[in-house]
Parts: structure tokens; sequence; C-alpha cells
């Protein structure tokens, strides 16, 4: 028997970093949004031993999947299995693909064995993963506060579509807290829909340039998602979004995808059997 895992992207609609604290970590106030751009997870069951492969990637040998396996097996015995997944979400772009790898792993061994792992053993375990995980077990649209691990959901979006851009530009995540850190924290506190993102006062040129380009194109609202370098700009429907995404394209501002925002019911029903 195999499970096919589909393990989404995420955008951060509004992200305000505070001070580092005593701990030497950034609390956050965020709103997590899934978007239906995927990493795709194979899990094979009828295998001797446990191995995990990453295609389309280099990812060291320790991350987020082989973590949570191992905080798992602390709470039950796991079968052996045969894990291939496909990275589709490009790493360095603020998307959370590394953490939805981790919870997709976790939902799997929920799906499969829900009276071996509790729901509150699995956010235990998503907790001590990564700060972004917990939120792939919630899913939809949810209000982040804490490290990212203090969650509370929110109420489904509209229908609408997103047109994401990973500029040739990568942007790594302590050098962007490290430039941050240079600055006057202002700590901003949520604003109703406002799209927001303390990270964009830090941002290379070309990602900035890339959001007045998808406002130009029509977005309702546009901005960098986590600490970069991917830019997402959102749409009322998907023609809109596909046309922007043609225009982005012939101006070769970089990968481009198109995604619908999904709600919680979409994201949580992303593991089914296969043979």
């Amino acid at each position: 028997m195999s499970l096919i895992v589909s393990c989404p992207a995420k955008l951060n609609l509004f992200l305000a970093v505070g001070p580092i604290d005593t701990r030497g970590y950034h609390p956050i106030r965020s709103i997590f949004q899934a978007v239906g751009l995927y990493d795709a997870m194979r899990i094979d069951l009828d295998v001797s031993e446990t191995t995990v492969d990453f295609l389309g990637a280099d990812v060291p040998e320790s991350n987020t999947v082989t973590k949570a396996l191992r905080l798992m097996a602390e709470y039950t015995d796991l079968p052996a299995m045969r894990i291939e997944i496909e990275k589709r979400i490009p790493s360095e772009a603020g998307l959370g693909g590394g953490s939805s790898d981790g919870a997709g792993i976790i939902r799997a061994m929920r799906y499969l064995h829900p009276e071996r792992l509790s729901e509150r053993d699995a956010l235990t375990v998503a907790k001590a993963v990564g700060a972004d995980v917990p939120f792939f077990l919630v899913g939809g649209r949810a209000k982040a506060t804490g490290y990212g691990d203090i969650l509370e959901p929110l109420n489904d979006p509209e229908p609408s579509w997103t047109v994401i851009v990973k500029p040739s530009v990568g942007c790594s995540t302590p050098a962007m807290y490290q430039a941050l850190d240079e600055l006057t924290y202002e700590w901003k506190d949520f604003e109703g829909d406002a799209v927001y993102n303390d990270f964009e006062r830090v941002a290379p040129c070309q990602c900035t340039d890339t959001i007045e380009r998808l406002g130009v194109f029509g977005a309702t609202n546009a901005g960098l998602s986590g600490s970069g370098s991917a830019l997402f700009g959102l749409f009322e429907s998907e023609d809109a979004a596909l046309a922007a995404q043609k225009r982005a394209e012939e101006e070769q501002l970089g990968q481009v995808w198109v995604a619908p925002l999904l709600t919680r019911k979409e994201s949580l029903s992303l593991v089914r059997i296969s043979g």
C-alpha cells in the first residue's frame, strides 16, 4: 500500500517581527494562508527499512521529515517506509516548503494510525520540528503569534487566486533577520486585511520592484512571503491571475506559478491511498 500526500505552500499575508528576546528568538505576528502549490510526497509501506529521498532538490540528510520521524518514534512504533518527496515549492522563498513536508509525514501517520498518535501529540511533534510546521496541521488561514507556533484559525478566504513569483535572487533567512536587527523594530499589530511584511524593509530591490509590477498587473494586494524571496499578488479570479502570470513571464521576473487560496478543508484533505 502507498500513500500520496500533497504538501501545500503558504503565504504570509501579514508578518511583523519583534525584537530578539531573552531566548535568542524573534517573536512574530503573522497571518498564514495555505495555497495550492504543492510538494508531492509518496509513502510506500511494503518495505523492510525506512528511507527518505528528495527529488528535484539538494536537501540535507537532517531535514524536517527525518526529524518528524525521529520525534514521532518517541510516541509510537512506526512502520518501515520508503518516502519520496518531489520538490516543487522553491527553497529560500518564504513559502514554507520544508515545514510543509515535515507536517506532511505527521499528517500521513495520523491518517494511518490515529489511535497511535493523538492530535495533541502530533501538534507537540510539529512544534518541535519547526516554528511554521504546526500551521500545516491547521491549514486554511490562521493568525500566528509567539514564534509562529501559537495559532488561531480564521475564517476561510473568499475564492481567490495568487500569482507567486520567485526571482533569481534568493534570501537567506538568518541574513534577513540579521539585517532587520540593524534597524529599529516597529513591531506592528495586526491591521485588518492589510498585506504587510517587515522583511520588505531589507529585501533586495528586485523583490520590491516585483511587488510593484504585480500591482500594475492588477493584483488587489501584493507583498513578500516570509523572509523571501518569493513575492505574491492576490487576484479575484483565475483568469485575472493567468493574465498576470503571462505578463510576469514576458517580463522575465522569475519563476511564476498560479495557485488558488485553500480553505481549511481543502488544505487538510490532501492524503490519499494509492494501490
